[in-house]
């Protein structure tokens, strides 16, 4: 459905909104703000789906209520964290309901005007790098700009936040993106792509074009480096879907259409006047330092300059930007400063996990957690050779050790078998400091909600259960592994 239409549908019948979280109470907002009466809140926590319900004159109903429903309902607007094939979406497919999302009906609705005149969008997805692309492009963009989406601030909240913004730079995950195929923002950048949420979207395939979304604005940003990336731009281009303007990003020297890196600075091939490109920034002193902050600084630029970035804007952003927790950080040194403990809990996956690893000497690796049916076995090809030692946990911790005695058969590998994050976390700390000798990494390669809250509670106690080994203070923040 296009924007209007969803609009209309909204407007004019029943809307059910799975859910009765974060999200739900977005998009019970943005359909209130938006002239939509007949909300049905549908989650099978009557307490909350009640408590959001009262506050938009809805009404609540657990899911089989819900499903009970779709005979007169004229849309579903699905949460993220919902998967796919959830009783109700199955149950809408087949009354023929249409089933949209958060990220969709905020688009419509603020291109319909809804609050004010619409703004510029620009959407920033892959598997890694997200977050810091985002945050960066933000302080690019200055006072006109806002980081929103996953990064933190709801939708919702930044449509409706004083004093307005004219730009959004949005974080938007391939959940997101599943239920918004048309967003076709203003720009929109695909940074990378690589096994992940596979459970969720049922293949890889699918879970690459939901990212795909991304590239089907006015300007496509891609990496031009990541072959996975190519091959959905060349798909996207094969099929007519394709953004007009097609801006390839790459850590290496620009070729002409493209955003790169030259004589240590960034340089703008693309938008720039000059065929020779125009210089936006240097290189050294971006946060955070090695291959991965550079492609993010790069991919950030791109955006930057399709939304009309000056180039010292550009500088001026980078130059202030300070990478966000859990991201490589240098949380702890024990042994009288012989060994570093670094927190880069936020690689979630084997693909994050590789970049984290990349060019590290040895070190001790404590990593586990939910794989998501990834395979980690790439990521030990690569890095086992260079490990002292691993520690693992969480609940795929078995399936990673078998892997690591194929790829280093003799390495200490201990597994945790404790589940609770404290504790678990503090053994895995104590385990690691028996082997280290000159620094630990925790990128864990999988997700966190086995046993965590998130990625950030794991990355804490973490960094908590590093500092207690000795009692020290956290370190100076700034270095890398």
């Amino acid at each position: 459905m296009t924007g209007p239409e969803l609009l209309a549908a909204a407007r004019a019948g029943t809307v059910i909104i799975a859910g009765a979280g974060v999200s739900g109470a977005g998009i019970a907002g943005i359909l209130a703000d938006a002239g939509a009466t007949g909300l049905v809140i549908a989650d099978d926590d009557l307490a909350r789906g009640t408590a959001l319900a009262g506050a938009h004159g809805a009404r609540a109903v657990d899911v089989a209520g819900a499903i009970a429903m779709l005979g007169s309902a004229a849309l579903v607007a699905a949460s993220p964290g919902w998967r796919p094939d959830a009783p109700l979406f199955a149950a809408a497919a087949a009354a023929g309901v249409p089933v949209t999302g958060e990220v969709a009906l905020a688009r419509a609705a603020d291109a319909a005007g809804v609050w004010g005149p619409p703004r510029t969008w620009l959407a920033v997805t892959g598997t890694n790098g997200k977050t810091t692309t985002t945050g960066m492009l933000a302080a690019m963009l200055g006072d006109r700009g806002a980081a929103v989406g996953n990064i933190g601030v709801a939708l919702h909240d930044a449509l409706t936040a004083k004093p307005r913004v004219g730009v959004l730079a949005a974080e938007l995950s391939s959940f997101q993106l599943h239920r918004a195929p048309g967003l076709a923002p203003e720009a929109g950048a695909l940074l990378n792509l690589a096994e992940d949420h596979i459970d969720w979207h049922g293949g890889f395939e699918a879970y690459a074009m939901a990212k795909a979304a991304a590239l089907t604005g006015a300007v496509a940003v891609y990496g031009a480096d990541d072959p996975k990336v190519r091959a959905v731009v060349d798909r996207l281009r094969a099929e007519g879907r394709l953004a007009p303007t097609a801006v390839g990003f790459t850590a290496g020297e620009p070729a002409p259409g493209q955003v790169g890196v030259a004589d240590g600075r960034i340089l703008d091939r693309a938008f720039a006047d000059d065929p020779a490109g125009l210089p936006l920034a240097e290189v050294a002193g971006i946060s955070p330092p090695g291959l991965p902050g550079v492609l993010d600084a790069v991919a950030a630029a791109a955006l930057a300059r399709a939304a009309g970035a000056a180039p010292a804007e550009i500088a001026r952003g980078l130059a202030g930007f300070t990478v966000a927790a859990h991201r490589g950080q240098l949380v702890h040194r024990s042994r009288g400063g012989a060994v570093a403990w670094y927190d880069d809990s936020k690689a979630t996956n084997p693909h994050a996990a590789d970049a984290a690893m990349t060019g590290v000497p040895e070190f001790t690796w404590v990593g586990g957690g939910q794989l998501k049916g990834a395979d980690i076995r790439p990521l030990l090809a690569r890095h086992a050779g260079r490990m002292e030692a691993a520690v693992l946990l969480g609940a795929d911790a078995p399936v990673i050790a078998a892997a690591l005695a194929e790829a280093r058969p003799g390495l200490p590998v201990t597994v945790i078998e404790d589940t609770d994050p404290r504790s678990a976390m503090s053994a895995a700390v104590r385990a690691a400091a028996a082997h280290a000798t000159s620094r630990v990494l925790l990128a864990p390669a999988a997700a966190s909600l086995d046993m965590f809250e998130g990625m950030a509670q794991r990355g804490e106690l973490f960094a908590e259960a590093a500092r207690a080994l000795d009692g020290a203070a956290a370190p100076g923040e700034g270095e890398s592994p």
